[in-house]
């Protein structure tokens, strides 16, 4: 007995029609057709047809090959009028995200997860809001066609900056989704984490997280116990291409009476980015910040509480697999003369509070990261050097915390597959912290029982504007 084809059976009413199979497909009697040509093109027609509904069905249940209408407003407090948690679905994404962002924009990734700029189809990455630089020395400079050409030789690094920036907006619009009161901070880490892992194709030290997310609730830093409706918490977190960081945070607040307090401090962001420019000294952009944030108070059980800049702490400019690029970036008058240079990128990071302004460090440490210009220190301890080659091809001089180190990967499924798990390393981890190798981040505390809110944008300063890469329709 010989098989008979699926276009033999379906032309002889032999096969059974499959689910997305149209009405149309039940019109065969099982009598057969007069010749073989004309079965042949039956089938072959059929065969077409089927394809065809089986595409519209995927596309019907599939996000990434449809684009949608946002339509899920986001939950908390002071984000803009018009945010939609779920915006990424007019860029074709899913709900929730799945499809890495490289594959929505003009740079497509192969089979190994390598980034190409071979698909013309698709737009480009975002580009950020465009401010011009501030200062009368800076005039000629949207105009003048050297510089626009000197920009299109940095083409590349601006869509990685882009590419990582537009990254943090989904997981971040995503985020805002579920954070809502009575959620466990450690569930919400994992959860913002693995759609950034997921968004950015992570792959080692070439793409992947910037740092491990901070989530600070009231005046204290890192708690995993579920937040209240009366919190006050910021959500800090990154996202890096090829080292190219993108640090950007926001507040999460579900009471009212915050609002002032996350107004004050969002507003003096906002004074920063507008201060920011080629020339500009670091000490004005610290002026400029504080003369809006600390114009704000809030009445907190009928008492009123001046909003107050924390003054020990500060953006930051931003390098290459560095965080903290060693320009500081002060919220305060001081007499820092050091001005901002033409490419930099710079973390323009605000913290306001109802306590005293000064925050001390306080409670376990749980976030490090390795020295960018670490010294060489010979290691004695086995397990200290076991500790520090797993960092080295990790993390390199990213962040990490010890959460990630007792994952079954070790931090990167990329680079350790499931064998990365990093056992009984305490003793190795402070020996490497105690040499100077590592340096450990422990929890910024002001007194307990006040509020804090912080706010914070990446920019680059380009040479005919600076762009606020990681603006977005919420913040």
């Amino acid at each position: 007995m010989t098989n008979k084809t699926e276009e033999e059976q379906v032309i002889n009413g032999e096969h059974e029609p499959r689910e997305d199979d149209d009405e149309d497909d039940e019109e065969e009697d099982g009598e057969g057709v007069a010749s073989s040509v004309v079965g042949d093109a039956t089938a072959a027609k059929k065969k077409k047809k089927k394809k065809k509904k089986k595409k519209k069905k995927a596309a019907a249940t599939n996000g990434s090959l449809t684009k949608g209408t946002p339509s899920k407003v986001a939950q908390g407090r002071m984000l803009n009028a018009g945010s939609f948690t779920d915006y990424y679905l007019a860029h074709g994404q899913t709900e929730p995200p799945s499809i890495p962002v490289v594959n929505l924009f003009s740079a497509s990734a192969d089979e190994s997860g390598n980034i190409s700029s071979d698909s013309k189809s698709l737009p480009p990455f975002p580009t950020g809001e465009i401010q011009p630089h501030p200062l009368e020395s800076n005039s000629h400079r949207i105009s003048s066609a050297e510089l626009r050409a000197a920009e299109r030789l940095q083409a590349d690094l601006y869509s990685k900056l882009r590419h990582a920036s537009e990254i943090h907006r989904q997981v971040r619009h995503y985020a805002q989704s579920f954070i809502q009161p009575g959620i466990k901070l450690i569930d919400m880490c994992e959860r913002l984490e693995e759609c950034n892992r997921l968004l950015v194709q992570e792959n080692g030290l070439e793409r992947g997280i910037g740092f491990p997310t901070g989530c600070s609730i009231n005046h204290v830093a890192a708690r995993t116990h579920p937040t209240a409706y009366d919190d006050v918490m910021k959500v800090d977190f990154g996202t890096q291409i090829d080292g190219r960081i993108i640090d950007c945070a926001w507040t999460v607040s579900f009471n009212p009476r915050f609002d002032p307090l996350l107004e004050a401090v969002k507003e003096g962001t906002n004074a920063g980015i507008r201060a920011a420019g080629i020339d500009v000294r670091l000490c004005d952009v610290g002026e400029s910040v504080q003369e809006v944030m600390e114009s704000y108070e809030v009445e907190l059980d009928g008492k009123m509480h001046p909003v107050k800049c924390i003054r020990n702490l500060n953006g930051h400019s931003i390098g290459p697999y560095n965080i903290h690029g060693g320009k500081s970036v002060p919220i305060v008058k001081n007499d820092d003369q050091t001005k901002m240079e033409e490419g930099e990128v710079f973390a323009i990071e605000t913290f306001g509070t109802t306590g005293r302004g000064y925050i001390v460090e306080a409670l376990e440490c749980s976030h490090f990261m390795k020295n960018f210009e670490c010294p060489h220190v010979p290691l004695r301890i086995p397990r200290a050097k076991k500790l520090l080659g797993h960092i080295n091809k990790t993390f390199g001089t990213l962040a990490f915390c010890r959460r990630w180190l007792e994952r079954e990967d070790g931090g990167s499924f990329a680079v350790n597959g499931n064998t990365g798990k990093q056992e009984k390393y305490m003793g190795a981890l402070k020996n490497l912290c105690d040499v100077g190798i590592v340096q450990p981040y422990p929890p910024l505390c002001d007194v307990k029982g006040s509020y804090t809110a912080q706010y914070e944008h990446t920019l680059i300063l380009r040479p005919t504007c600076k762009e606020v890469l990681s603006r977005g329709d919420d913040f």
